[in-house]
């Protein structure tokens, strides 16, 4: 099912985060759910091939949560993170790191924001803050794009149905 929502991706030269913004077709209280619900959450984040596997999932304040991704041919990308603030059903505050880096600390703090918007409809704005601008400019070779497009094309479908 097409969308005639378009999910807008921003990321400045030289600046250290991605600004991610997209409207739904639901009220926020619902896109929030779908964010802390862990039965929702892995139906729609991610591209549509992959399988989700939601090993640990906290959505509160100091909760955290790992989840893996895996491909068809058996690949698994894994992710994990800590929940700063969970304030339903404004605003999600959280770590985020890919595990298969081959060193650590490319921690990405992000911020999302849910706006109620006339005609029960929200307003999502993400903003992705990373450690340096390589770490940035490396997410967005990664094929990032294609995860956010398809995981809220995947969100607006589960909304219409009315989770």
């Amino acid at each position: 099912m097409a969308s005639k929502n378009r999910t807008q991706i921003t990321a400045e030269p030289g600046k250290q985060e991605i600004f991610i913004t997209r409207e739904f077709d639901a009220p926020r209280e619902l896109v929030f759910k779908a964010h802390t619900d862990p039965e929702l959450y892995v139906r729609w984040l991610g591209p549509r091939e992959l399988e989700m596997i939601l090993e640990r999932f906290e959505p509160r304040a100091g909760g955290s949560y790992r989840y893996i991704h895996k491909d068809q041919a058996g690949n698994e990308y894994a992710f994990h993170g800590v929940n700063h603030e969970v304030l339903e059903p404004e605003r999600l505050i959280s770590t985020f790191e890919f595990e298969g880096l081959p060193e650590k600390g490319h921690v990405i703090l992000g911020t999302v924001r849910l706006e109620a918007l006339p005609g029960g409809r929200t307003r999502l704005t993400s903003q992705s803050v990373f450690q340096s601008v390589a770490d940035r400019d490396g997410m967005l070779q990664s094929g990032m794009e294609r995860g956010v497009n398809e995981g809220y094309e995947r969100l607006d479908d589960l909304l219409a149905k009315g989770p």
